[in-house]
């Protein structure tokens, strides 16, 4: 007997990448931390093996009084410096449209808000074919079907593919929206370039003839750019958006302040008219008060006292990360291209992924790679690596220890 309504999906659900987390720790009390890699970690990781927690991050939490963080937030929208802060922050002087700031517990919060609210049951969402595996989870959740755009035409973004996806979908509903994770992509590190954003942009204004266009704009890494502060400059082409296309920018505090269990994020919603900001922000507001009620009070505090207060401790800390970052990737970016690993293109950010023909393929080898106390975390077509808790010893010779273990799979 099953009291869950008739239409929810009761499959168990399996989360491939703890069970793979869970075995990387179990190999790590057999055999030693140091006999094993485990690259399967989304979260930044230090030298010494210990998950980051930035100084002017968590100095500046412990100022905030203990009755500031018992409180609840000054409301469901967030609190008001909360999200004036968190405009200036992702949007700087790029963007120049109405806009609203929802706040959202993660930008995983921000993502699933958007999606639930946008479609309706029985609908479609286009996501990239290599893609966060919860984008597809969440669409199942909601009763919603996916389809998958090609990502990479050889070393660059898929136009083509894209605009064909998109195009076959709103015509099926007069309706698109459309998921768009960059810069540092999860989990290839891919980055859009200015014109290909542009190309994406004019196509969508094209195609918003057929219907109401949303882009989802996941930016859950952007902190951590190696492009710094001009990461943000792609968001310029927002301004040529027309009213029949809207922008949802998910953030995420969790990268940028290292604060991955403080559950803090937003949704920060980009329109040509002010009125339709308007429908969007009462009715995130309306659904966020349904949900979660409000976003944790302290977390938002701390957002906005670390980056109107602590800005320069605070970028100068994330600075040696970010170019920490650099430096484990290069190492596995060259090594790969002496050996012959094929990676799919990769520009900045927290993962490399191998590129794999098949998920058949992909499984054996993921297999062999656990077999040989390398962790990894699958994805479609593919095996992330995250070389953003790998330490720079474990990087050297890394890409040659895959390379040998698919080329057994392949013999």
């Amino acid at each position: 007997m099953s009291f869950i309504k008739k239409s929810a999906d009761i499959t168990p659900v399996i989360d491939t990448v703890f069970t793979v987390v869970s075995a990387a720790t179990k190999a790590k009390q057999e055999h030693g931390i140091e006999k094993v890699c485990d690259a399967t970690i989304g979260s930044l990781y230090g030298e010494d093996g210990q998950i980051v927690a930035l100084k002017s991050v968590y100095d500046n939490y412990d100022t905030i009084p203990s009755r500031m963080k018992a409180k609840y937030a000054g409301g469901f929208k967030g609190n008001e410096n909360y999200r004036e802060a968190m405009a200036k922050w992702v949007l700087r002087d790029n963007v120049h449209l109405p806009h609203s700031v929802i706040a959202t517990p993660g930008g995983t919060g921000a993502v699933n808000l958007t999606i639930d609210l946008m479609l309706e049951t029985g609908q479609t969402l286009v996501i990239p074919q290599v893609a966060w595996g919860s984008y597809a989870v969440m669409a199942n959740n909601k009763g919603l079907q996916v389809e998958k755009y090609e990502l990479f035409e050889e070393d660059h973004f898929h136009l083509n593919s894209f605009k064909e996806v998109c195009s076959k979908v709103i015509k099926q509903q007069h309706k698109l929206v459309v998921v768009i994770n960059d810069p540092c992509h999860n989990p290839t590190g891919y980055s859009m370039t200015h014109q290909e954003w542009q190309a994406v942009i004019d196509y969508l204004n094209e195609l918003s003839q057929e219907g109401e266009v949303v882009v989802l704009n996941d930016i859950a890494y952007l902190d951590y750019s190696f492009q710094r502060e001009r990461a943000r400059d792609y968001m310029q082409v927002f301004n040529t958006i027309n009213n029949k296309v809207l922008v949802v920018v998910a953030f995420s505090c969790s990268k940028a302040l290292t604060s991955y269990g403080l559950r803090c994020g937003a949704a920060i919603i980009l329109g040509k008219e002010k009125e339709a900001v308007q429908v969007c922000e009462d009715c995130y507001a309306k659904a966020a008060r349904a949900i979660w009620s409000n976003v944790n009070n302290s977390a938002m505090e701390n957002f906005v006292g670390v980056t109107q207060n602590r800005y320069e401790e605070y970028m100068a800390e994330k600075e040696g990360y970010i170019q920490l970052l650099e430096k484990r990737s290069s190492i596995v970016l060259q090594e790969a291209k002496e050996c012959g690993l094929a990676l799919y293109p990769f520009t900045e950010g927290f993962f490399v992924t191998v590129k794999l023909p098949d998920n058949q393929t992909r499984d054996k080898y993921h297999e062999l790679l656990c077999k040989n106390l390398i962790f990894t975390v699958k994805v479609n077509l593919g095996v992330r690596v995250g070389i953003c808790s790998l330490n720079i010893e474990k990087c050297y010779g890394l890409a040659k220890r895959l390379k040998d273990i698919l080329s057994e799979v392949e013999s």
